[in-house]
């Protein structure tokens, strides 16, 4: 989609359909292929790229390719906020280019854009340091205002933690009252209320952010999903477990679904890939059990290329991928 055209988008997302998401928008500055660092070691090598990155802004663009070419194409929209410095006014023009309407990010005077330091070794592990700038000014009353013109009963609200838990949490009761469901991203891994919890239709952590939801099955994901859904018996959880695939859990699904069968260059955005194109799956009508796939899919191409926000694949890669032995 052109730059016109999404712009023509903003502030217009058709009333009661697409993917919302609200989370951080960060520029990354990646040093790939050398040892990550110990604690107090400077490791010396690599090279240097800086990408689009955050949270909000990958899965949002992992939503919008996710939808390209089909029936919701153009209905994702991103809450969240930037500085009033050139890496915002890049972060935007990115986010436009890719279709997503742009009309409810702030833009904060005086306050610098969200910044990621990402160090990548050579098997693609990686370590992550955020700086979050204009994402820690994104208050309750921010994300009420915004979601209250965006969500109705067909919306797929995404949302992960990169961004105050009280914006959050806000987001989590305006999508509740507009009939709209939840997809909670609890990422990075910190404390999570449970109310935000019990809000939510879907929940997405990795093994890492599950053992600090449920801490007491802290290793056993299969104990800890069941318990995370005792919360509320209509709950959906989808753990990424890498290269262990993805465990499922829900009223009409308990299984394990086997990772895609490929060598990681780059994990970074694997989560994000997972999260963005489930949440478009889910706003086409799929069934839960079709978006953990399209998900795994997705999160799985991802690791085949360097970048995160880059790495996003495209909907006909998806759909022509083939499914795991």
């Amino acid at each position: 989609m052109s730059d016109a055209s999404s712009a023509d988008l903003e502030g217009r997302l058709p009333d009661g359909t697409g993917v919302v998401v609200l989370g951080a928008i960060n520029v990354d500055m990646v040093v790939g292929g050398a040892a990550l660092p110990a604690p107090g070691e400077t490791v010396v090598g690599g090279t240097f790229a800086m990408h689009q990155g955050g949270k909000g802004g990958n899965q949002a663009v992992a939503a919008a390719r996710a939808l390209r070419g089909g029936p919701c194409e153009g209905s994702v929209a991103i809450v969240g906020a930037v500085g009033d410095d050139a890496f915002g006014r890049e972060a935007l023009d990115a986010l436009r280019a890719e279709g997503i309407d742009c009309g409810h990010v702030l833009v904060r005077e005086g306050v610098a854009t969200g910044v990621a330091l990402i160090a990548v070794d050579r098997v693609g592990e990686n370590q992550i340091a955020v700086a979050p700038g204009a994402n820690a000014t994104l208050g309750p009353a921010d994300v009420e205002a915004a979601l209250r013109s965006l969500l109705g009963p067909e919306s797929i609200l995404l949302a992960s933690l990169e961004v105050p838990v009280d914006a959050v949490l806000a987001a989590a009761f305006v999508a509740r009252r507009a009939g709209a469901r939840f997809v909670l991203n609890p990422a990075p891994a910190g404390d999570v209320p449970l109310a935000l919890v019990r809000l939510a239709t879907h929940v997405t952590p990795n093994a890492l952010e599950l053992d600090t939801l449920v801490p007491e099955f802290a290793g056993d994901p299969a104990r800890a999903v069941r318990r995370l859904a005792e919360t509320d018996r209509e709950l959906r959880v989808a753990v990424t477990l890498g290269p262990r695939g993805v465990l499922a859990f829900g009223p009409d699904l308990d299984r394990t679904f086997a990772a895609l069968e490929v060598t990681p260059v780059d994990t970074v955005g694997a989560g994000d890939a997972f999260n963005g194109a489930l949440a478009a799956a889910l706003a086409e009508g799929r069934p839960f059990v079709e978006a953990v796939r399209r998900g795994r899919t997705a999160g799985g191409l991802a690791t085949q290329r360097p970048g995160a926000r880059e790495a996003m694949p495209m909907r006909a890669e998806i759909d022509r991928a083939p499914e795991p032995r």
